[in-house]
């Protein structure tokens, strides 16, 4: 197990040839799977597969103890104080849209402000939108500026009215890093709960909900290496007693008579019906391979992949980059004016001029390079950069320069091409 090899990875051999390999530069989409991951949910299947909190057979009773172990692990791996703060979902869309409806809903009232920020995924905007027009609630948008950070703000003008802050970690269209425990600290002083959108995080950063503060934390297993289908929210304990069952049905009651119901304590309240035991088998095997690795060295890993490709990419004059940059990542012809010292996530987005996102994506798979294209669930973001559309590359723990070469080769070749079309016509 090594960083920035593809041998752990099965899809690598199956989807590319050693002459025409897989660059896969999609990992803030969904990541690809570790042979330890996939193996972990068959072994369920074939081993394990009971299901938990019902049956009094040994079977049964092994796998309600190992879909409890991996709340642990998850617990462990954000530096939570217990397992009972980590409610499993489906992802991270509906961890928010739980908090929007168990929290958001029993306790905001009418003229009550959501401060969102210019950056968030539609996941973390439409929920609140939808809310907002239920409740008569006001949705706030904290602006950002040419360099794609949030603004310097007064807080007390920020944070007036504001109840409740929902905030991405890192933005998954600029690679922007939130400095959240400041922000948080902030938030709280103004008495504001705060749900962190962590989906591009997690999988990059050492997570530490102790320190951070968060009254609730929301990501996803598919972009952490793990099965899709599995999310997590991790919720502040003095935040369980504001928050009402979001579904309801088996395995969250204590007893049901023909007319009143009584429910487990949280996390168990939240969490009806069946859950996909099979996919948290494998994310505890996902939590696992990331643990092994080592959070810190990938971050520094990805810090020094995702500068190299930026120097790379931002030295063809066609090209414009979006987000943060700064003097350490190099030349930066694409960087936005004004742009100063600025980290970020392992992502970077881009446009060429003169050739849609849509198409110069379609012209990469033709070399067996997979990018995004679009505006990544964040419409108004676009709307603020001015652009209908943005390419995206994004990295991961099997990505290294070789990756980053020969993508920069397909995208000089797809230029070349592209203009000397245009000047013959």
């Amino acid at each position: 197990m090594s960083i920035g090899t593809k041998t752990d990875f099965p899809i690598f051999r199956r989807a590319g040839t050693p002459a025409r390999p897989l660059v896969y530069l999609d990992s803030a989409a969904t990541s690809q799977k570790p042979r330890s991951v996939i193996a972990a949910e068959q072994r369920w299947y074939e081993r394990q597969n009971a299901n938990i909190n019902r049956g009094a057979y040994r079977l049964a009773e092994a796998a309600t103890l190992s879909f409890e172990a991996v709340r642990q692990k998850v617990a462990r791996f954000i530096k939570a104080p217990s397992a009972k703060n980590i409610v499993f979902t489906k992802g991270t869309t509906e961890s928010i849209n739980l908090v929007t409806a168990a929290w958001a809903r029993q306790n905001l009232k009418p003229g009550d402000v959501i401060l969102l920020t210019r950056m968030e995924h539609h996941s973390n905007i439409v929920p609140w939108q939808l809310l907002a027009k239920e409740k008569k609630l006001s949705l706030r948008f904290w602006p950002i500026d040419q360099r794609g950070a949030l603004t310097d703000e007064q807080p007390d003008q920020l944070f007036r009215g504001v109840r409740l802050l929902a905030i991405t970690h890192i933005s998954n269209v600029l690679g922007t890093i939130n400095p959240l425990e400041k922000i948080i600290k902030q938030a709280h002083r103004h008495g504001a709960a705060v749900l962190v959108d962590a989906a591009q995080s997690a999988p990059h950063l050492l997570l530490n909900v102790r320190r951070l503060k968060p009254d609730f934390l929301a990501f996803s297993g598919h972009k952490l290496l793990g099965p899709t289908g599995i999310g997590i929210l991790y919720v502040d304990q003095k935040r369980y007693s504001e928050m009402r069952p979001y579904q309801s049905g088996g395995d969250m009651v204590v007893d049901v008579t023909q007319r009143h119901a009584t429910f487990k304590p949280a996390p168990h309240r939240f969490e009806a019906g069946t859950q996909p035991l099979a996919q948290v088998a494998a994310l505890g095997a996902a939590v696992d391979y990331l643990t092994e690795l080592g959070m810190g060295r990938i971050r520094r890993y990805e810090q020094q992949l995702t500068r190299y490709a930026y120097r790379r990419l931002a030295a063809l004059p066609a090209v414009t980059v979006y987000g943060p940059t700064g003097d350490h990542l190099g030349s930066a012809r694409g960087r936005p004016k004004g742009s100063r010292n600025g980290d970020r996530g392992p992502l970077i987005s881009f446009n060429v001029q003169g050739i849609h996102a849509h198409d110069l994506a379609t012209w990469l798979d033709r070399s067996n390079v997979a990018i995004r294209a679009g505006h990544h669930c964040a419409r108004p973001l676009h709307q603020r950069l001015g652009v209908a559309a943005t390419a995206r590359i994004s990295f991961s723990v099997y990505n290294n320069r070789r990756d980053v070469d020969r993508f920069i080769t397909a995208l000089k070749q797809i230029i070349l091409a592209w203009q000397r079309s245009t000047h013959i016509r």
